[in-house]
């Protein structure tokens, strides 16, 4: 049973012998949208929760990162790529 405003509703945007299709298609799209919607939230709050471990994991694992980093530019320099280059 649908509330008669509900079912003028359905007549606008579909054919008579559509509804129920139209209707199942509705009620999947919401489930996905509110699934979606609701792990997008549960996502955020982690992110939140987290937050603080995480700059402080960041800011432990930067000097490391920044060596590497070094390491692989000094490794990619044009006076070392000129050495390896036969001549």
């Amino acid at each position: 049973m649908l509330p008669d405003a509900t079912v003028a509703v359905l007549d606008r945007v579909a054919a008579k012998g559509a509804r129920s299709r139209f209707i199942d298609l509705a009620v999947r799209y919401y489930v996905e949208t509110q699934g979606r919607a609701s792990l997008r939230e549960q996502l955020k709050a982690g992110y939140r929760a987290n937050a603080e471990r995480d700059l402080t994991m960041a800011a432990e694992w930067f000097p490391v990162e920044e060596e590497a980093w070094q390491t692989f530019v000094a490794s990619r320099s044009p006076k070392k790529l000129a050495r390896t280059k036969p001549e």
